[in-house]
Parts: C-alpha cells; sequence; structure tokens
C-alpha cells in the first residue's frame, strides 16, 4: 500500500465502509480529531467501546503501520485541522476590508524585515554579486521558485549572465558546471529544502560562490558563503497571501540596486540598449517600466 498523507481524508473516505467495530473507531476519532491525536492506543479502546486489538486492526485498515504510524500521522494532520478545517479566519468580504487587510499586512511585515536585515551581510552579498561572472537563482516551491524568476529578470539588465531555474534535479547538474566567479543564489522561506543544500554543496566544490536568502539559522543559512537572513511569521489568516514573497523579493531589488552602483557606467548602457530595443518598435517614447 503507498504512504497515506492525509490521514484524515483517508478515514472520511473509508467511513460507513469499516467493519463494524472499527466503524466505532471511525466515528470517534473522526468527532474528537484534536483529543484523539494525544490519547494512548488503549484510550482510544476505551472511548469507542472496542478491544485495542480493533484499534490495531483500525490503523492498518486506514493504511498504517500500527497504531504508533497512525498515531503520528493523527497529531500531524491535527495540527493542520485547527488552521484549515475549522472556520474561517475571516468573513469580512468588503473590498475596502481585504484592501486594509492586505496592504497593512505587507507594510507591517516589509518594517519588521527592515528591522532585521543585517547590513554588513547585505553589502557582503552586493560586492560578491557585482564581481560575479554569472549568477543563477534557485527556488523550489511556488514562492521561493517565483521569487528566483524575479531575481534573473532583475539582475540581467545588469548586463550579468543570470537565470533562475526550480527544479531540483536541474539544479544540481547545472551547480556541477559551476566554477570560480559564478555564484550561486538560493532562497527559501524555510531554509529546509534538500535540492537547495545539495546544489549549493556541488557548486562550492568547484569554487562557486552561495548567497542565500533565507530562514536564521537554517540548515541552509548555515550552508552558504553570505545568508541574509529573515524571519517572517505566517499569516494565520489563510485567505491572504503570503507577505514575505514580496519581501523577499524587495530585498532581491535592493541587492540589485546596490550591484547597479558598483558599476554605474557600464549598467547605464545596459539599460540605454535595452530602452533603445523597446522604443525602435514603438513610436511611443514615454517612461515606461523597461520591460513592461
Amino acid at each position: 500500500m503507498s504512504k497515506i498523507i492525509d490521514i484524515i481524508s483517508q478515514m472520511r473516505n473509508l467511513d460507513g465502509k469499516f467493519p463494524k467495530r472499527e466503524q466505532r473507531v471511525a466515528d470517534f476519532v473522526l468527532l474528537n480529531l484534536e483529543r484523539a491525536a494525544h490519547l494512548k492506543q488503549h484510550e482510544i479502546a476505551q472511548e469507542a467501546n472496542v478491544s485495542v486489538a480493533t484499534v490495531n486492526r483500525f490503523c492498518q485498515t486506514v493504511g498504517c503501520n500500527g497504531f504508533r504510524d497512525f498515531n503520528i500521522r493523527l497529531a500531524q494532520s491535527a495540527t493542520i485541522n485547527q488552521q484549515y478545517l475549522g472556520g474561517p479566519s475571516s468573513t469580512n468580504s468588503e473590498p475596502e476590508q481585504i484592501i486594509m487587510q492586505v496592504f497593512g499586512s505587507l507594510l507591517d511585515t516589509l518594517k519588521l524585515a527592515r528591522s532585521q536585515l543585517d547590513t554588513d551581510a547585505l553589502q557582503k552579498a552586493v560586492s560578491v554579486l557585482a564581481a560575479a561572472k554569472r549568477i543563477t537563482f534557485f527556488g523550489v516551491g511556488g514562492g521561493s521558485a517565483n521569487v528566483a524568476r524575479e531575481g534573473a529578470n532583475r539582475f540581467f539588465r545588469l548586463g550579468v549572465p543570470t537565470e533562475a531555474h526550480a527544479d531540483g534535479y536541474f539544479q544540481r547538474m547545472l551547480s556541477s558546471t559551476m566554477s570560480k566567479g559564478d555564484v550561486i543564489f538560493a532562497i527559501s522561506a524555510s531554509g529546509q529544502p534538500a535540492e537547495l543544500l545539495d546544489s549549493i554543496n556541488i557548486a562550492r566544490q568547484y569554487g562557486a560562490k552561495s548567497i542565500s536568502l533565507t530562514k536564521p539559522n537554517s540548515p541552509l543559512s548555515n550552508a552558504t558563503d553570505i545568508s541574509i537572513e529573515i524571519d517572517i511569521p505566517e499569516d494565520q489568516d489563510i485567505y491572504k497571501p503570503s507577505a514575505s514573497r514580496l519581501v523577499f523579493i524587495a530585498i532581491i531589488d535592493v541587492l540589485a540596486a546596490g550591484t547597479a552602483r558598483k558599476h554605474p557606467a557600464e549598467v547605464k548602457e545596459y539599460m540605454r540598449r535595452i530602452r533603445t530595443s523597446l522604443v525602435a518598435y514603438s513610436d511611443d517614447t514615454r517612461h515606461y517600466p523597461i520591460g513592461d
């Protein structure tokens, strides 16, 4: 049997299909998810008025390797259950209220991030990026991968060969082609992805420098030459987008601006070329953002 990821959905799918005594266990657990996650096997048996053996058979029926495995999975799911399966954190859907919540959260998060930024780490990162022959941004998952793409979008304009990749397998392969003068820039809100850690270790073997934008004291922050550390708590309103993503992009902008000022003449020339390439195909010469 394949590994069960969502034990609550598994129990719901089998609800009404369990053998009679195991159904008693299912009824009790589904009605008492948070409480059941903290009970011992014999306590669940007492509550469901069945034997301990029945509880063990129930655990195997839902796809677990006995009660301990079931207990761990239930505890994990129950923690998530409190946030996602309960009532909505906010029912106000008025546009003005939503605008205030989203923009207010973003402003508060930006202020928090600004207070956490280490200017020495930023300056070191700018120096490394300004001297780079090639910069590669890595991120995995939705948020970090998008920030990585934005990093590449910002830095190629400075005349530095830049790319971004989100596929872990490809990240490892690309890291093996790096050498002295190359920079790998890894982005992760958690600092945990194995793909990023593997890629950093591979690239550093061949002399590449590494920078991370991640959580303090995480495996990723400890693995890189320079770590820009930000600890942004997740908003309890599950309907709002994560403000940390926009904070990361703001930090990328800070680094890009600092790097550009290291080579002002060259960067101006690249910006001029980019602007010219756009105006050449339009009669409109107004100062729109470069690249729209």
